[in-house]
């Protein structure tokens, strides 16, 4: 009936073999970035592609769903029992709507929330002014210590001050285990509702090599990608304590997701959600995830032992933040293109008590998600943490423009100029041969 991608739309079909391409031949080291399994992308394009799933389980607006319905019954009851929790709705589309369908079942507009500011490795939906959850609510930020950890104290003394309706525990970009526990007792001491954003972690969570946050939270969000290696979208979990605070909360979470903010779920989605459960549920997962943590830590020594700064100067999880400040600030942008031109992919990044733009930072953010994946280890994180310090050592003496208007174009002559870096090119060569003896995606055609 209808010819494959390649005849249908061999432009499209190019640029995919083009960043499958990238991907073989690149360190992506993005850490909210990973790379799916033949399962997962194989349910990611099957037939439920075609389906439309209007409201919940036994309790849809369109026929045709009994298959649709025991998709999404095996994931809820495989999230339920992986995270230990009483409720999981996993329609939500991604991480961002599962957070706004929260503040929708819990929040009113000017109530008071808190979470980590954004600056400090907070998320844009916990509160930052950039946001609307920062202009519909009273946004109260809480903030790290000059050394890189949650300042519990100010926690919670802003807490027993503002009392806030909802506090946020979780982040986009702090390299240590969070306080569950201690966040427990503030909320319960004001009373507020107590959110857990695992987005990043909850392959980590999963699979017990990061403190649960089920005991001591009333919801959990996450997204499904990230450390949890499965498709982009997003999971709500209600917990034995939120029940407890709340018997209705899992109900109002569900009214919220549909028909509060969207539509029909994508059912494609959550039958790759499903399969990556499954994934997780399998002991390979947690030795996996296991070298995560390790890959991350060896990096960061390797990094630290190459003289380049590391926030807090270590990890606990998968992700860590160099601080380029020592070279200067606003430096980030340099870093990442440089890196990018030598196939090893970051991304610019603010670091605690930033001197400089939040569009032009002055750090970097990294991960071992995927070099985890791709089966590397301590040894290959050793290497790379001093490739990494290579090129940032070798652009360190370039400046931005004080001039805000002659930044970008700047930043282009700098791009063109690294093309022709003899460090850069070498260590360029080096990474593809590295990559070449870690294949991805080579057992099977991506495409079929």
């Amino acid at each position: 009936m209808m010819d494959d991608i390649s005849k249908t739309d061999p432009e499209i079909y190019n640029l995919i073999k083009k960043e499958l391409e990238r991907q073989q031949l690149g360190l992506e080291m993005i850490p909210s970035e990973n790379n799916v399994s033949k399962a997962v992308l194989q349910a990611m394009g099957s037939v439920f592609t075609n389906k439309y799933s209007e409201g919940y389980p036994k309790k849809r607006y369109y026929g045709g769903n009994q298959f649709v319905d025991e998709v999404e019954l095996l994931a809820i009851e495989r999230a339920k029992k992986i995270f230990n929790v009483v409720h999981a709705n996993i329609q939500p589309y991604s991480g961002s709507p599962a957070n706004f369908a929260v503040y929708m079942a819990l929040c009113k507009p000017n109530d008071t929330i808190m979470g980590l500011h954004l600056p400090d490795g907070g998320h844009l939906t916990h509160g930052f002014k950039a946001s609307f959850t920062g202009q519909l609510f009273n946004s109260v930020p809480y903030h790290v210590r000059k050394d890189g950890y949650i300042d519990l104290e100010e926690v919670e003394k802003l807490a027993m001050e503002h009392k806030p309706k909802l506090i946020w525990v979780g982040f986009t970009a702090y390299a240590r285990e969070f306080p569950f526990e201690e966040f427990g007792k503030i909320a319960d001491k004001v009373g507020a509702y107590l959110a857990a954003d695992i987005a990043h972690i909850s392959g980590l969570v999963a699979s017990g090599v990061h403190k649960s946050p089920s005991k001591y939270v009333h919801i959990i969000t996450t997204t499904t990608h990230k450390t949890f290696r499965g498709p982009r979208g997003g999971i709500i979990m209600v917990t034995q304590k939120g029940v407890g605070k709340d018997p209705e909360l899992p109900a109002k979470i569900d009214k919220a997701v549909f028909p509060g903010l969207q539509g029909g779920p994508h059912d494609h989605t959550t039958a790759a959600i499903a399969v990556s459960l499954k994934e997780m549920m399998q002991p390979e997962f947690k030795k996996y995830c296991e070298q995560i943590v390790k890959n991350s830590k060896a990096l960061a020594s390797s990094l630290i032992d190459n003289g380049i700064k590391v926030v807090t100067n270590g990890s606990d999880n998968h992700l860590l933040l160099i601080d380029l400040t020592p070279f200067g600030k606003g430096k980030g942008i340099f870093a990442q293109e440089a890196l990018d031109e030598a196939n090893i992919t970051i991304n610019k990044n603010t670091i605690p008590a930033d001197p400089s733009s939040p569009f032009y930072p002055s750090g970097v953010r990294m991960g071992t998600p995927s070099l985890t994946t791709r089966g590397m280890k301590e040894m290959e994180m050793e290497i790379i943490g001093k490739w990494i310090a290579e090129i940032i050592n070798d652009i360190k003496d370039f400046e931005l423009p004080s001039n805000k208007e002659e930044i970008p174009g700047y930043i282009k002559k700098f791009k063109e100029s690294i093309k022709n870096n003899k460090k850069i090119r070498s260590i360029k060569q080096e990474v593809i041969a590295l990559c070449k003896k870690f294949p991805l995606y080579q057992d099977f055609d991506i495409l079929k």
